[in-house]
């Protein structure tokens, strides 16, 4: 029996907001999940995450965002929590820390020790398997990372993890629309129960045209409403209204990704986009990750006017 009936829809990879001195901000994470939850077209959240500047956080600390999230939407939407390791013990430990912070399933992605040395089909199933075990009542969600990373999953492997048991989900971000075709294509054929989310942040439309069952991303943590509108014109079929949408998320996208994939610093700009829009009060983002400068503010106060989105 899956831990969350349902993943059709959109999942905000939700941000970390900080204090001044770069403490993890409590009421400004409670006030930001309370918000997110309030959209009718969101399904659950997402914490640790990229968008969420996991990597700035201690073990310590990614269990307390997500007991704060879980604990605010306790009786109102389930909670994804990322693992973010590299073996397998620690793995397990982050996944059992998380299951008592009250997520009801976790996003697993590949140790990136991955990405230097690669890996083999049996590292990733001992990894799942590992965290499932640690975890055995929680769904896992398998995140894709783009095929050009050697921590990349083929086609065949995608096929094999779609047929565990108590893998639900799929957070799919190959950044190649050929190789997005073909793993959607192997994915369905494994077992088409499985829920299958774009996370392409920067071409929503693009990949959300491809079968897909919803969006899981850190844009969504910004502009969930803009994102539940143009899935809600795709499900529809009504494409000239999805391209009207994707008119208006496009320099919101340019502003925050810059043209290119997400980044540290791109999310340190969504910070400053969620600011201006009135989403954050303070949009500190933890060192080495940098503040945006004033040409990318202006960039970004332009992009969110022309949006209707102003409140600063």
């Amino acid at each position: 029996m899956p831990s969350i009936a349902n993943y059709r829809g959109i999942i905000p990879a939700i941000s970390c907001p900080f204090t001044a001195d770069h403490r993890i901000d409590e009421p400004a994470l409670r006030k930001l999940a309370s918000w997110l939850a309030g959209h009718d077209g969101v399904v659950a959240v997402m914490t640790n995450g990229h968008t969420g500047e996991v990597f700035s956080l201690t073990p310590a600390e990614r269990a307390e965002v997500t007991r704060i999230v879980a604990d605010e939407l306790r009786g109102r939407m389930p909670v994804i929590s990322s693992i973010v390791c590299e073996g397998l013990a620690e793995a397990a430990e982050h996944a059992r820390a998380a299951q008592a912070a009250g997520a009801a399933a976790l996003d697993v992605m590949p140790p990136h020790h991955w990405l230097r040395f690669g890996f083999t089909p049996g590292h990733a199933l001992q990894y799942f398997e590992a965290i499932h075990r640690a975890a055995p009542e929680l769904d896992l969600v398998c995140h894709v990372y783009p095929a050009w990373t050697r921590a990349s999953y083929s086609s065949q492997l995608l096929a094999e993890l779609a047929r565990l048991p108590y893998l639900q989900a799929f957070k799919v971000g190959q950044r190649d629309m050929n190789k997005y075709a073909r793993d959607i294509q192997a994915i369905r054929e494994a077992d088409a129960s499985k829920a299958i989310l774009t996370c392409h942040d920067e071409y929503l439309l693009a990949s959300m045209v491809q079968g897909v069952d919803g969006a899981l991303v850190g844009f969504a943590t910004f502009i969930p409403q803009l994102i539940i509108d143009l899935w809600n014109a795709v499900k529809a079929g009504d494409l000239k209204k999805a391209m009207a949408v994707q008119a208006l998320i496009t320099p919101l996208k340019d502003a925050v990704y810059g043209g290119g994939e997400p980044t540290g610093e791109a999310h340190a700009r969504m910070k400053g986009g969620m600011y201006l829009a009135g989403v954050l009060d303070n949009a500190t983002v933890r060192p080495p990750t940098e503040a945006p400068n004033a040409r990318e503010m202006d960039a970004l106060r332009a992009a969110v006017a022309q949006a209707g989105l102003s409140r600063r």
